[in-house]
């Protein structure tokens, strides 16, 4: 049998049963569908988590004490401004160093108020990091030296505060301490899970006697160059521990971020594919039974096909070929539903759906592979009938 005839054959034979073959394909249509939808979503919360970390700046680099391990327990910070200034000896440019110390605090205007994460960060912060202002200016070399009391506002903190009114030069109150607003940053957005639209910045100093302590959490390094961030990071580290011998501390940079949430991501994508596939097992043995089916109410076509020259292995091509159109018809309509509703998600949802063109190849591969593995059955069950025994079927 030509492979073009039995096309044709196959093509005739689902027509004949247009409600039956319709039913069938639906399973194999939700599985595609599923397997689309769900890799879309794993795939664009990576690209998201990517974007965002990319977003931090460039050749970063974060040093912290203790270990950045799943489990591992928060270390306690020993770090201070001395610190800070022998970082910036190893790097070599003190411009290319910063560092913060966190608390959430409410901050107060009036009768307004906004919990935030108020930060008390170097006059260097928004050269290491890509923060841009809307309006105002940053802190200055003498507003940290001076320890002043001033504030840059996240544009929602701002908003919260003075509504529509002008922020610039108006008075906030942190924990009973009021700061001068002298400028407001630009929206940005989530990144790692914070809403970096509620931050507040103030100078380190001035943290230091808010909070009552002297400590740094953690120390951020813009690298002269990606090739030395590595060695860099070394360096610093062997430096802190000098300082402090009874610390452990840990260097990690944006691509080491990168790389272990992309490996969850990862996981959690091949996870949610799992799962959207069987579904796809279901459709698959859904096809096999309406096949087999199939072949018993066309026993005596098969019978008389063979009568008339028809070799086992044709009848056999003839109805695997079914069940691949069948579940390929199925793959192709899936794969349609599927981007509407990845194209759905992301429209009306906060969860970041992106379909890619391997996603799409798969589901169609594994929907074709499935018409295959559950056609094998009944077309192996077709070319083994007796044509004697077919030709007197009722």
């Amino acid at each position: 049998m030509r492979l073009a005839e039995g096309w044709r054959v196959a093509r005739d034979a689902l027509r004949a049963n247009r409600m039956r073959s319709g039913l069938t394909m639906l399973g194999v249509i939700i599985g595609v569908a599923a397997v689309v939808v769900l890799v879309a979503i794993g795939t664009g919360a990576k690209r998201e988590v990517q974007q965002q970390v990319e977003g931090l700046g460039s050749n970063l680099l974060v040093v912290v004490p203790g270990r950045l391990d799943l489990g591992a327990a928060p270390a306690v910070s020993r770090l201070d401004l001395s610190d800070v200034a022998a970082v910036s000896e190893v790097v070599g440019d003190a411009a290319l160093v910063t560092a913060t110390v966190a608390s959430g605090e409410t901050v107060r205007a009036g009768t307004n108020s906004a919990f935030s994460t108020v930060q008390g960060v170097l006059e260097t912060t928004q050269q290491v990091f890509v923060r841009e202002l809307d309006r105002g200016a940053y802190l200055s070399s003498s507003d940290v030296d001076g320890a002043r009391r001033v504030a840059v506002l996240g544009s929602r903190v701002a908003s919260a505060l003075f509504g529509d009114h002008e922020p610039i030069g108006r008075q906030v109150s942190i924990a009973s301490v009021r700061f001068r607003v002298i400028g407001t940053f630009a929206p940005l957005g989530q990144s790692l899970g914070l809403d970096r639209d509620h931050e507040v910045h103030i100078p380190v100093t001035a943290a230091h006697r808010l909070y009552g302590t002297t400590r740094i959490d953690g120390i951020a390094v813009k690298a002269p160059d990606r090739e030395r961030i590595t060695v860099l990071g070394n360096l610093i580290i062997g430096e802190l521990t000098t300082r402090h011998p009874d610390t452990e501390f840990s260097a990690i940079t944006q691509e080491q971020i990168l790389g272990v949430l992309g490996d969850i991501l990862g996981v959690l994508t091949g996870v949610l594919a799992a799962i959207a596939g069987v579904s796809l097992l279901v459709g698959g043995v859904g096809v096999s039974n309406i096949m087999l089916v199939s072949v018993r109410e066309r026993t005596r076509e098969i019978g008389l096909r063979k009568a008339v020259g028809a070799r086992p292995r044709d009848i056999g091509l003839q109805f695997l070929l079914e069940a691949v159109l069948l579940t390929a018809l199925g793959g192709v309509s899936g794969m349609g539903l599927g981007i509407g509703g990845a194209l759905l998600v992301a429209g009306l949802s906060p969860v970041p759906a992106t379909v890619t063109g391997w996603s799409l190849a798969l589901a169609f591969g594994v929907s074709a592979a499935v018409g295959i593995v559950f056609g094998v059955l009944p077309a192996r069950r077709a070319g083994r009938l007796d044509p004697v025994v077919a030709l007197r079927a009722e």
